[in-house]
């Protein structure tokens, strides 16, 4: 008979679907995702970007290392289940945050980040008393232990809010890669890391079909508040179009091959770089969302650089990350690629165009990019075959 332990831990019979309760944790994501391209609408500039990437790092922490913790563990057990209610109201409660969490509601953000984790680590060790697997629960625990207290602080204090929650981000998104390495207790092993392909390929197919959910969301809205002329009709079937298109760009052929690359590969590299790489897709994802509200609003405007700017900085930051994620699973870049996405971003930033003609640059990139990456990037069998191996 299987111990109150061994029955937390997920079983190989156990499907590798997404429960409900992970789904329903996305959900989460759709407030906070909408908060953070509000933030970054009301202040387009560098800073107010920046600012906008910390939080949305800080959120997105929240997700990657709970979707762990549910491929690790039985989506069917009570405290399973509880904890990822739990990170789902923790989620909610950073997003309602955002709009003021580098002023007035930093302890809210700080103190729904810090809970989650917390809490997560605190009954795993308690339910896993007396398992090896109990260590690297307990590693975790004591690296989220360690950032909760910048987190906290920087929560507390507003003039150095900023600097300390940057030093807490990074002690979180170092920590496993590095097998979040412990006094008396060394570091976590590769086996100890193992992520379930199938399940993980998944989960990250479903949080960016939220993410771009919340692009389309926004060029609906946007499209709503004008009065259906031409001109926004245009720039909305154009962001339309451009969501579709960054949606196939993302399953073709990578995110296809993310399943069996994961399987195999060295968790503590892959599995947690393409969390970086997420990351970086999604804020390209909230930026085309901004550009789209943008380019929806005033698609006859001329001369604004920043909402230029911004239009081709979501696509960019996409197209970018995208590269990235193939190169991890390939294990190799096309540097022609690279360079024409440079040489597309500097021809179309120079011309002064309406924010309509500006926008249609990003359905006709992405086309490009889908149909040359659906050719080219498509790995040999033997490269296919050292992925796997890798």
């Amino acid at each position: 008979m299987a111990s109150r332990a061994d029955r937390l831990l997920r079983g190989s019979d156990t499907p590798l679907s997404a429960s409900f309760l992970e789904l329903f944790f996305d959900l989460a994501f759709v407030l906070a995702l909408s908060q953070l391209a509000g933030h970054l609408l009301h202040d387009l500039t560098l800073v107010g970007a920046l600012r906008t990437a910390l939080l949305l790092t800080g959120v997105w922490w929240i997700w990657v290392p709970t979707t762990w913790f549910a491929d690790w563990y039985d989506p069917e057990s009570r405290a399973v289940r509880w904890l990822l209610v739990s990170a789902a109201l923790g989620s909610l409660l950073a997003g309602v945050a955002i709009p003021q969490a580098l002023d007035g509601r930093g302890l809210l953000f700080a103190g729904a980040y810090v809970s989650v984790h917390i809490a997560r680590g605190v009954v795993t060790t308690f339910a896993l008393r007396g398992h090896p697997r109990q260590t690297r629960t307990v590693r975790i625990l004591c690296w989220f232990s360690v950032s909760a207290v910048p987190w906290l602080v920087g929560g507390l204090l507003p003039e150095w809010r900023v600097p300390l929650w940057l030093l807490a981000l990074a002690i979180d998104l170092i920590g496993p890669r590095l097998g979040w390495p412990t006094p008396l207790m060394g570091r976590t092993s590769q086996q100890e890391l193992h992520l379930a392909g199938e399940h993980f390929a998944e989960r990250y197919q479903q949080i960016m079909i939220i993410a771009l959910g919340e692009l389309v969301l926004v060029a609906g809205l946007s499209y709503a508040r004008t009065d259906l002329n031409l001109s926004s009709t245009v720039a909305f079937l154009l962001v339309f179009a451009a969501a579709v298109l960054i949606g196939l760009l993302y399953v073709t052929p990578a995110g296809q091959r993310l399943d069996p690359v994961i399987e195999h590969a060295d968790p503590s590299r892959l599995g947690v770089v393409t969390g970086y790489l997420h990351l970086l897709m999604v804020a390209g994802l909230v930026v085309t969302a901004v550009g789209a509200e943008l380019s929806i609003a005033h698609p006859l405007r001329t001369g604004d650089t920043t909402a230029v700017v911004v239009i081709l900085s979501g696509p960019t930051l996409f197209l970018v990350g995208r590269i990235l994620f193939s190169a991890a699973i390939h294990r190799r870049l096309s540097w022609p690629r690279v360079a024409a996405l440079f040489v597309l971003a500097v021809a179309a930033g120079v011309l002064r165009l309406p924010l309509l003609a500006v926008s249609a640059v990003a359905p006709r990139w992405c086309s490009w990019w889908s149909s040359w990456t659906t050719r080219a990037s498509a790995p040999t069998t033997g490269n296919l075959a050292r992925s796997r191996e890798a």
